[in-house]
């Protein structure tokens, strides 16, 4: 074996490492959701408290990736990593002993501090171990290939463990994969830092923090309060401060958390915001599917996972496909085909009720899996590419805070649309589900609106300026 072939195994052995730990924070995500139900009963959980146990882990997720990422960048990445999966394994360890809904949210946001480190982190590590541009946008769409299909794939996973193990199982499989990561990173990831380190921006984090919180909050505890509430609207005002503190403050320092040079180029803004209609309108599918599987159509949790596969299957054959397409035409096509698709499964699953021949579900879940297999590559690789290396941490961040607040908002927006009649039965809650499918073909169409606006020549004039920003700091672009 040459020496050349020696590199490229090992660089692909580091890949190999990076989708794992990535893929178990995704899958975290959505192999929950199957396991509600049983959580469900066994905890004596309300509908708020399961939105929590999704929305604890996916909002300090959104809320820390940045810092992660910056931090990272800062201290060395693979020590990040490490640290990452060290206490992502013992945030998982702790939600399998959870006695209450309490302390399994409490669990779920160890576990999400640990898996702030992780995902960005990862994504940075591929971006700078493999620096030729054809080779890195490979790497780059299977990263984007693993983690979409941890996503389909955690509640098929979830079905089979929770029916055969029991809610707890879902989270202490993930403890030997996280071992077996953190050896394997020890011995083949090699540490890298930005050249130029950025500061801390504790004011940026605190803020940041403030707007998701606030938001999140409101909508999942509005139908406890009710809109007009004192404390919803409450907390919608300090969020709208905190959005304004954010605009106000972030530009005048030298390293801000949020980077506002990054958002001059009107590809990486929009692949952030595709990034959180994308994972927002997963979110709602995976949240209210699952439950109207298992308490509409009264299947098991194994069950409703298999009937998930096509989500998964089609996520497998079109991600690495569209990871090609992305590095040799670029991101419109399936950027289209993916808001197309996510439009068309929300508009065909208004028709979805309780007497719906199974075989017409499954034809409307093929089509959220065409959505999955192409939306993730086109979102990562616009992030990525064109930023310098000294940035590669910070616009992986960003985007997987746009995925994550997505996730949270989703499923907050879900539960907030349909808790009220799963306590009235299976035929109440199926009704209630038309709100979120409409929502969900909306954002479809926003996303099909985005990559039209996004992939322009004067949009992407606008990245090679913003890419010239940075020149100075490291003379290095990730193309």
């Amino acid at each position: 074996m040459t020496q050349l072939d020696t590199a490229r195994r090992r660089r692909l052995l580091v890949l190999a490492i990076c989708c794992v730990s990535a893929a178990v924070v995704v899958m975290d995500i959505s192999i929950v959701n199957v396991a509600l139900p049983a959580i469900r009963r066994d905890l004596h959980a309300s509908v708020s408290g399961l939105q929590w146990t999704v929305d604890a882990y996916t909002l300090v997720l959104a809320g820390f990736l940045v810092l992660a990422g910056s931090t990272a960048d800062r201290i060395g990445r693979r020590r990040v990593f490490q640290i990452g999966l060290a206490t992502f394994g013992i945030g998982s360890l702790l939600c399998g002993l959870a006695p209450s809904v309490g302390w399994l949210v409490a669990a779920r946001t160890v576990q999400a501090v640990g898996g702030t480190m992780l995902n960005p982190v990862a994504m940075a590590i591929v971006a700078t171990t493999f620096p030729e541009p054809a080779e890195r946008a490979r790497a780059i769409g299977a990263f984007g290939a693993t983690t979409g299909l941890a996503l389909a794939l955690g509640p098929v996973l979830g079905g089979l463990l929770v029916d055969a193990f029991g809610w707890h199982a879902v989270f202490w499989v993930n403890v030997p994969v996280v071992a077996a990561a953190i050896g394997g990173a020890a011995l083949l990831v090699p540490e890298s830092r930005a050249p130029r380190p950025r500061r801390f921006d504790p004011v940026g984090q605190a803020l940041v923090v403030l707007v998701l919180g606030c938001v999140v909050y409101a909508v999942i505890e509005s139908g406890r309060f009710g809109w007009t509430s004192p404390v919803i609207l409450g907390l919608f005002a300090v969020a709208a401060l905190g959005v304004l503190g954010l605009v106000g403050y972030e530009p005048r320092r030298a390293d801000p958390l949020l980077e506002p040079r990054l958002f001059r180029s009107v590809p990486f803004g929009s692949a952030i915001a595709t990034a959180f209609l994308a994972l927002c309108g997963f979110g709602m599918f995976l949240f209210v599917t699952t439950l109207y599987l298992q308490e509409v159509r009264g299947m098991s949790a194994l069950t409703a996972g298999l009937c998930l596969l096509p989500v998964g299957a089609l996520t497998v054959v079109l991600s690495p496909l569209t990871g090609r397409l992305v590095g040799t035409r670029g991101p419109r096509l399936p950027l289209v085909v993916a808001g197309s698709a996510l439009a068309l499964g929300g508009l065909a699953s208004l028709g979805l009720g309780p007497a719906t021949p199974l075989p017409a579900v499954l034809a409307t879940f093929l089509l959220f899996g065409v959505f999955m297999g192409t939306v993730n590559p086109p979102i990562t690789n616009t992030a990525v590419s064109g930023m310098p290396r000294s940035m590669a941490g910070v616009a992986a961040s960003l985007a997987s805070v746009g995925r994550q607040s997505g996730t949270t908002l989703g499923v907050a927006l879900a539960g907030m649309i349909t808790g009220p009649a799963l306590t009235r039965g299976g035929t109440a809650f199926a009704a209630a589900e038309h709100g979120v499918w409409w929502l969900v073909t909306g954002l479809g169409v926003g996303i099909v609106a985005l990559a039209l606006l996004a992939t322009g020549r004067g949009a992407i004039a606008t990245a090679d300026r913003a890419a010239a920003l940075f020149e100075n700091l490291d003379g290095l672009s990730v193309r």
